[in-house]
This record gives C-alpha cells, sequence and structure tokens, in this order.
C-alpha cells in the first residue's frame, strides 16, 4: 500500500487548467503544463490498496491501478511506467480523453471524492516519455505471416502494435490523409495535442508496423485484394454512420454533421488550411447533442470566436450527486462541466428542433425549439413552449447508428451485421468470414476510446490464435463485454 493514511489526510487534487481568457485565443491543451508532478505522488498516496479493487472492473483493460499508484507515490517513474503499459498501448490517449469509468467505480469514492486515477495514469506516461523509457519493442523473430488492419483508430492501432509485437507484419489502412482516426481529426488539439499521436505512430513504425494512408477499403482497394494480399483483416473502421436530424430546413446550408465541422479545425492546426472552411466566427452557433462530441464542439466554436454557442439536449438536466437507480461502482449520468463549458454558452436541456428557418440565399438563420417530456415512458412536446433562437452556424452532434456500409466494405467482405447494425462476431472477435475479424466500434458500437482499446487487444490475440494455432497475447474483455453502467 502506498500511503496507509492518505486516504484520510490527503484531499483530491486535480490537474489546474490555464485560464479561459488565455487558453480560448490558441488550440493547446487546456491544462498548465507540469502542474500535476508537484502533486500527483500525494495524489497516488490516497488509493486505499483495497483487497477487492472495483476501479479493475470499471476498467475494460483491467489496468493494474493500486500497483501503478503505489510506484508513483514513491516517485518510481520507471516501474509505474511498466505497470501502466502492461495493460495499455496508449496511456495518454485514455489518460487524457477517457471519462474515467475507473474512479466511478473507486471504492474510497464510496465515501470520498474518488483517486484521481485519470491524472495519475496522464503523469507516469507523460513522465516516461520525458525520461525516454518509452522504446519502440520490435518482435525477436517473424513469424513470416501478414495481417491487415483497417482503421488507424484506438482499436486498430491497438491491434496493430499487438500483432507486429507477436512478429507478424502488419499494414494499417486509414482512408484519411495522416494516421490516427478520430484521434486525429475527431478529438480537438484543445483536448489532445497530435504531437502524442505522432510519437506513437513512430514508435509503431520503428516496431515494423507499416501505415499506407488515403486508401479506402471498398473503394481505393477492394477487399477480394485486400484478403489474397494478407493472411488475416482486421476490421477496426468505426462507427461512422452520423445520426441525422430529419427536420424541415434540415438542407439549409450552415448545418452540418460534428464530424464534417471539427476535422477542419484540427487540419488548420496541421497547417492544411489558414482558416477552416466551417467557421464559427461571428455567427450565433447551436451545437445539437450534450455529449463529449457536442462540448468538443463548442470549444472549438469558443475558438473560432462565435458570437454566441447553445447547446441543445433532448434529455433532462442529470442530477449532480448519484441517484438511487445509478449505485456505486456504476458509471452515473452525471451533470458533467467540461472544459469547453467553463468557457461560455448556453446549455439548454429538455428541448427537441422542430425545424429550421433560412434567409434567402438558403443559409441557415434561426432553430425552432419545443420543450420536451416523458409521459408515461415517451417523450412528448409541451404545447406553449414553441421558441425561435438564432442560428447560423448548427452541428449534430447527436452519435453514430453503426459503421459505413455505404463504401462496400460490408457488401464486399460479405460481412453478417447484428440486430444493431454492428459488424457481428464471435467469442474471438472473427466475423462470418474466415480469417476477418473485427475490433472497437464496427463491432461494438459508438463507444469510449478504453474499450476500443480492450477490443483492439483483444482481436489480436483471436488473430494471433488463427496465424499460429496459438496465442500468449492478452484478451482483456470479450465481446459480449458491457461497462459497468446502467
Amino acid at each position: 500500500m502506498a500511503d496507509p493514511k492518505g486516504f484520510l489526510t490527503t484531499g483530491r487534487e486535480v490537474a489546474e487548467t490555464r485560464p479561459v481568457a488565455e487558453r480560448v485565443k490558441d488550440w493547446n491543451e487546456v491544462y498548465v503544463p507540469g502542474s500535476l508532478l508537484p502533486i500527483i505522488s500525494k495524489q497516488a498516496g490516497r488509493c486505499m490498496d483495497c483487497g477487492i479493487p472495483f476501479c479493475h472492473n470499471g476498467c475494460p483493460l483491467g489496468n493494474l491501478i493500486p500497483e501503478w499508484n503505489d510506484y508513483a507515490y514513491r516517485e518510481n517513474w520507471q516501474a509505474a511506467s511498466e505497470r501502466l503499459h502492461a495493460t495499455n498501448n496508449f496511456p495518454e490517449f485514455t489518460g487524457r480523453l477517457c471519462p474515467a469509468p475507473c474512479e466511478s467505480a473507486c471504492v474510497l469514492g464510496i465515501s470520498q471524492p474518488a483517486v484521481t486515477i485519470k491524472n495519475v495514469e496522464v503523469s507516469i506516461i507523460d513522465k516516461a516519455w520525458d525520461t525516454g523509457d518509452v522504446k519502440p519493442q520490435p518482435p525477436e523473430r517473424l513469424s513470416g505471416k501478414t495481417a491487415a488492419v483497417i482503421g488507424s483508430g484506438p482499436a486498430g492501432l491497438a491491434a496493430a502494435q499487438q500483432l507486429t509485437r507477436a512478429g507478424h507484419t502488419v499494414v494499417v489502412y486509414e482512408r484519411a490523409d495522416r494516421v490516427g482516426g478520430l484521434l486525429r481529426y475527431g478529438i480537438p488539439e484543445f483536448k489532445m495535442e497530435k504531437r502524442h499521436v505522432n510519437r506513437r505512430i513512430e514508435q509503431m513504425r520503428a516496431e515494423g508496423t507499416k501505415f499506407r494512408t488515403g486508401i479506402e477499403i471498398g473503394r481505393d482497394l477492394t477487399a477480394t485484394d485486400l484478403r489474397k494480399r494478407f493472411d488475416a483483416v482486421v476490421i477496426a473502421a468505426g462507427a461512422t454512420t452520423a445520426r441525422d436530424l430529419p427536420v424541415p430546413g434540415r438542407e439549409l446550408n450552415g448545418i452540418h454533421q460534428a464530424m464534417e465541422y471539427l476535422p477542419l479545425s484540427n487540419k488548420v492546426v496541421e497547417g492544411d488550411f489558414v482558416s477552416p472552411p466551417i467557421t464559427a466566427e461571428g455567427k450565433h452557433v447551436v451545437v445539437i447533442g450534450g455529449g463529449d462530441t457536442g462540448a468538443d464542439c463548442v470549444g472549438t466554436a469558443h475558438r473560432q470566436g462565435a458570437a454566441s454557442v447553445t447547446q441543445l439536449e433532448i434529455m433532462p438536466r442529470p442530477g449532480e450527486e448519484r441517484s438511487a437507480g445509478q449505485p456505486w461502482p456504476t458509471f452515473p449520468m452525471l451533470y458533467k462541466v467540461t472544459s469547453a463549458h467553463e468557457e461560455g454558452g448556453e446549455r439548454v436541456y429538455s428541448v427537441s428542433t422542430t425545424h429550421f428557418e433560412g434567409d434567402a440565399d438558403g443559409n441557415v438563420q434561426s432553430l425552432h425549439l419545443v420543450e420536451v417530456e416523458f409521459v408515461d415512458g415517451k417523450l412528448t412536446q409541451k404545447p406553449g413552449t414553441e421558441r425561435v433562437i438564432p442560428a447560423q452556424l448548427v452541428t449534430l452532434a447527436m452519435g453514430f447508428t453503426g459503421t459505413d456500409v455505404e463504401n462496400g466494405l460490408v457488401s464486399q467482405f460479405g460481412l453478417a451485421l447484428d440486430e444493431r447494425g454492428n459488424i457481428a462476431r464471435d467469442a474471438d472477435f472473427a466475423t462470418n468470414i474466415d480469417g476477418v475479424y473485427v475490433a472497437g466500434d464496427a463491432g461494438r458500437g459508438q463507444s469510449l476510446i478504453v474499450w476500443a482499446i480492450a477490443e483492439g487487444r483483444s482481436a489480436a490475440r483471436g488473430v494471433d490464435r488463427y496465424l499460429t494455432g496459438a496465442s500468449e497475447l492478452p484478451a482483456p474483455i470479450r465481446p459480449t463485454d458491457r461497462s459497468l453502467t446502467v
């Protein structure tokens, strides 16, 4: 145990954020650089080293949290990094982007604020990079087997790294112009600077993984060609079919899916544009959808100089404390104020968009909404609550319904889909087509980055066993596992 009295003597402290007035003027991460190291050892010492550490169950990766908390408390950063990497290929991604279900399952959280597990994680990995403890791990020998990975998001990267380290020759195909999937173009720079992705890609290249960008399987390269070239295929193409809003006026200019809007700002930071083709500058912006992607749109609009930002959510505002129906150690649905919300804007709950209005040139100018409530389990409009708000840029951040079926990938492989529209798989993450596996959102549906990495690791074990007859790679989850939530 780290500090036997740590949870009694030390209060919870989290990473310090930069002042709002400063950070909305740039795209750097919102946290004060280096602010965690002075406090993180004591924070790690709050870990109780529980007899049954429920944080393990809260984390799909099965991270060895009490162990690396102990090493961090003792400032043995190399050992902490080794334990962290034992279960997680990319802790700098999860330490910045994961909503930390491990903290919701922390035993200390029953009676006190939980251990800052996420902050400890990111401190360990950042220290490991700074001290050079993160090194390429090329295989000792090659198997002579080849594998293709479709998609370079967290699931695809995890699967590719595991298979490369097992000795297989791995090629990752990415349809975008840069590697990273949604890590690259779906996550704003202020949440995770892309230098973290870049150095992991370089590590993987040094290990032997090959990357091919600008190639979409199904359009640029057929499934038949891919299967001829490789002994096995892992589909990690994500769930990229966005949920739409089919109401009158949807066709107006200025209404975009979040994943049409967000990548353009990232491309500005990458140097592809001087200014984004779709910008919030000087406009009244409405974000439809109250989740993390919606918050990303809010933060992006602030940095682009929006005149106003309003975020709409059809569900009621969550409470600030656990409800009786969401007991520990489940992941509770609580009212969350992200860094983007701290920067301004209005959040409106229990409303539904009825239609949009535009100007003579076909540009959206306003949005009509109505308050809604649940009556006998059905969402019902409340008469007399209709109102109009200005809207010159609207982003739809309402989630995703499944993997892309229009590019031919599903039909060309002949893949079976489950009842939710995801690619069906068995206990080894294998599809109905021999030698073809699926990992991440393409098989699970829209989920968290930590689930994507866990699925990539598990699918890699299935592929390794298929190629060689046995595998020593870990498989942290099964396809049927679900999050510890309600």
